[in-house]
C-alpha cells in the first residue's frame, strides 16, 4: 500500500463532564488556549501532517463546533461537521461521521481533546504490509498506572489491551490508521466502542493490528489540572502546528 489516501476523523462529542464546571458553555473541544479552540490546533496539527480531508464529529453543543469552522479558515484543508444526535460510543460515532464520505484508503482516527505530538508516516508505513489492517500509536509512558495498556509481540502486532499496571508501558493514545475495507467487520451494535467492542472483537477474529511505539509530547484536556497545561503545550510544540495557517469549510 504506498502512499495511502487518508481522510481524518476527529471525535469531539463527547459532553466533558470533568471539566464542565469550567466551560459551561462551550464543547471541551472548544476550550480556548492560545488564542484558538483546542480542537483547531488539532486540525492545525493533522494539516502539517499532509491531510487534506477532515470529518469533525460532534455531539454535545454541536452547534458551537458547526459555527466555528464555517467561518475558520485553514489551508488546502477541507473540513465537513457531522452530528451525532444520541450517543454512539467512539466506533459509532466513527461510522456515522464516515456513512456519506467518499471513501479514502485509510480512516486515521482521533480526540477533539487531546493531543499526540509525532509524525503520522509510521502509520503508513505499517499499513504498507498487506497482511495488517489497522496501526495504533501506543505511546511510551514511565508508569503506565493510571492507564491501560497496549501489549504486542515482538514483531508490534497487537495482541491485547491489558488493565493499567505499574512500570514502563505503551499506553492508548486515540490515534488510529484504519484501512477503509476494515469498516466492514464492525459490530453492528450501537453504542460502539473502539477499544472495548472494536478491537478485542478484530483480535479474536484473527485480523492484525499493529503497535506503532513513539515516545512524543502528549495533552488530554479532560481534567481541570491538564486544561490549565494545554497554554503551555501548544506554546511549546508551535513547530507541530507550522504551514497551517489559513482552508475550505463545508
Amino acid at each position: 500500500m504506498a502512499s495511502p489516501q487518508i481522510s481524518a476523523v476527529i471525535l469531539a462529542g463527547g459532553q466533558g463532564t470533568r471539566i464542565r464546571h469550567l466551560l459551561p458553555h462551550l464543547p471541551k473541544p472548544m476550550a480556548e488556549v492560545q488564542g484558538r479552540p483546542f480542537i483547531e490546533w488539532v486540525v492545525r496539527f493533522l494539516a502539517q501532517q499532509g491531510i487534506r480531508q477532515i470529518i469533525i464529529s460532534t455531539g454535545y453543543k454541536a452547534e458551537i463546533i458547526f459555527a466555528h469552522f464555517a467561518s475558520c479558515a485553514l489551508p488546502e484543508v477541507r473540513i465537513t461537521c457531522t452530528t451525532e444526535n444520541d450517543p454512539q460510543g467512539t466506533a459509532g460515532g466513527f461510522l456515522q461521521a464516515i456513512a456519506d464520505i467518499p471513501a479514502p484508503d485509510a480512516w486515521l482516527v482521533c480526540n477533539g481533546d487531546s493531543l499526540m505530538l509525532t509524525s503520522l508516516e509510521p502509520l503508513g508505513d505499517a499499513l504498507r504490509d498487506s497482511s495488517c489492517s489497522g496501526a495504533l500509536l501506543g505511546l511510551s509512558v514511565p508508569d503506565a498506572a493510571n492507564y491501560g495498556t497496549l501489549e504486542s509481540d515482538a514483531q508490534n502486532v497487537l495482541k491485547r489491551f491489558a488493565e493499567k499496571r505499574s512500570g514502563q508501558g505503551l499506553i492508548n493514545a486515540g490515534v488510529y490508521l484504519l484501512k477503509h475495507e476494515l469498516v466492514a467487520q464492525f459490530p453492528k451494535q450501537r453504542p460502539l466502542s473502539f477499544e472495548v467492542d472494536v478491537f478485542p472483537g478484530l483480535l479474536s477474529s484473527g485480523v492484525k493490528l499493529r503497535v506503532v511505539p513513539v515516545v512524543a509530547p502528549f495533552l488530554d484536556i479532560g481534567t481541570p489540572e491538564t486544561l490549565k497545561q494545554a497554554g503551555e503545550f501548544i506554546a511549546g510544540n508551535l513547530p507541530f502546528f507550522d504551514g497551517a495557517s489559513s482552508a475550505s469549510s463545508s
